[in-house]
């Protein structure tokens, strides 16, 4: 079994004369939930997108799971999965038929789909909702639609791009605390993209704070003592703030 399950080495990656990544080298471990932080245009979404494999890299290499995620592509399906910062649904659809559309892309009988697609639902807090369409939930329960489906295929490694990022702080507080808790009780392998200081705060095990063009300008570790000292977790603030350039928002 393969312990680090994304490995990036030396990658640049440009578009013409624009450089977006410089020699990144960095890993993510089987279980770990990792936060890349940066302002816009730091070069984060580049990034997930080389590890996705939508992309390639010009120099260096990415593995995840061994494979190259952008040669073996194929090899990888239905063990990666995204949300995204929009929720991506398909409006004539509902909830259940949205939330289970990643297992029926797989091959996956429509009875066995439906029940998945059902328990992920009420897993994410979402029991009821089934049979309403898209214009019948609020952003938040449509969010949670969408981390629905990506779970529901029970991917080894998730990736979440800004999934939390248009919501209130209400609602994304809630849907952060609900995700952590179901990623931390099956031991899925994340990797969270965010520009928000309280996303890595609240969920990583390690938050890489991404310079542009992306290269790490800070890393630092995060548990769960440290998420209980409060002193702890502003002088955490601080330095990621510092570090992304005095974005002091985090939220």
């Amino acid at each position: 079994m393969i312990d680090n399950l994304i490995e990036v080495k030396g990658v640049t990656k440009s578009f013409g004369s624009y450089l977006a990544v410089d020699n990144l080298s960095m890993v993510v471990r089987r279980g770990e939930i990792v936060v890349l932080l940066g302002q816009t245009g730091a070069g984060k979404s580049t990034v997930l997108n080389l590890i996705m494999g939508t992309t390639s890299p010009n120099s260096g290499s990415v593995r995840v799971a061994g494979f190259d995620p952008h040669d073996s592509f194929k090899a990888l399906k239905g063990r990666l999965s995204v949300s995204f910062q929009t929720d991506r649904l398909l409006p004539w659809r509902t909830a259940v038929e949205n939330a289970e559309l990643g297992l029926l892309i797989l091959g996956v009988s429509k009875p066995d789909a439906r029940r998945r697609a059902k328990e992920w639902l009420a897993r994410v807090r979402l029991d009821g909702a089934d049979d309403k369409y898209v214009h019948e939930l609020s952003g938040g329960m449509r969010q949670r639609v969408s981390l629905a489906r990506a779970l529901a295929i029970d991917p080894e490694i998730v990736f979440l791009d800004e999934s939390f990022s248009q919501l209130d702080h209400v609602t994304s507080g809630t849907l952060r605390r609900d995700f952590y808790q179901i990623a931390r009780e099956l031991g899925k392998t994340c990797v969270l993209i965010t520009h928000r200081i309280d996303d890595a705060l609240e969920m990583a095990d390690r938050a890489i704070v991404l310079s542009q063009p992306a290269k790490i300008a800070l890393e630092v570790h995060i548990d769960d003592a440290a998420r209980a000292d409060p002193a702890r977790i502003a002088e955490l603030h601080a330095q990621i703030a510092a570090a992304m350039g005095g974005e002091e928002s985090g939220s």
